[in-house]
């Protein structure tokens, strides 16, 4: 590992503390998200990672609300522990409850995941217009297979429920996934097939999520340009 390479993993690790911290600290109310100053129409659901809750999205969050889009969050997910089959029903089960139409999701790692496999089910597929993943591990990650933990394991390229939703191609065209050039836990890289596949020129899994290069990303895909801006 490159003396580049390493210190962005710290910084990347400095960033997870300050947020986790925060998470557990303060207990932010996400409903002033919610007020829509011009972008009612384009409403935008937030699904972070595992061991992740709303909260690590909130430099998203605080960007989109900015910008007049309504933010919501799905508190059930909790720290997102559960499988991703589990996860998509709570998300669609909240899509419907609050009623949303051309919902745009922008998803962290294995939220991503929970966004994808939301596309494809029946109630909430109509629902969702479009998705901008950052650093998601569509073809899992080849560390995983070395933890104990089952929430971890299940990112293994190998474990079938991930190889099945990775076969589901028909959503593929909506999604727009955003991913580092050095991904220290996801070395295989982010790459979807079919998708908008963006890469800049960042490093770390985490910090990312509040670089201005990946809000303009998500703020060009939410424009209707696309990310490349055509």
């Amino acid at each position: 590992m490159t003396l580049r390479r390493g210190w962005a993993w710290l910084q990347d690790y400095a960033y997870v503390a300050y947020w986790q911290v925060h998470g557990f600290l303060f207990r932010d109310d996400p409903a002033p998200y919610l007020q829509a100053a011009g972008r009612k129409d384009q409403p935008v659901l937030l699904i972070p990672g595992i061991y992740e809750k709303w909260q690590f999205l909130k430099p998203i969050a605080e960007d989109l609300s900015q910008a007049g889009h309504p933010v919501h969050v799905v508190e059930p997910l909790g720290y997102n522990r559960g499988t991703v089959a589990r996860m998509a029903e709570l998300v669609s089960t909240y899509l419907a409850a609050a009623d949303l139409q051309n919902v745009t999701i922008v998803a962290h790692s294995k939220g991503g995941l929970i966004g994808k496999y939301a596309m494809t089910i029946p109630g909430a597929a109509g629902r969702i217009a479009r998705m901008v993943a950052i650093n998601t591990p569509f073809s899992g990650s080849v560390y995983a297979r070395f933890f104990l933990v089952p929430s971890i394991r299940a990112f293994s390229p190998s474990n079938s429920a991930l190889r099945s939703l990775a076969a589901e191609l028909s959503v593929n065209h909506r999604i727009t996934s955003v991913y580092s050039t050095f991904d220290p836990h996801i070395p295989g890289g982010s790459e979807l097939p079919g998708a908008e596949n963006i890469e800049l020129d960042l490093m770390g899994h985490f910090r990312i999520i509040g670089d201005s290069k990946v809000l303009e990303v998500i703020r060009s895909v939410l424009s209707g340009k696309g990310a490349s801006g055509n």
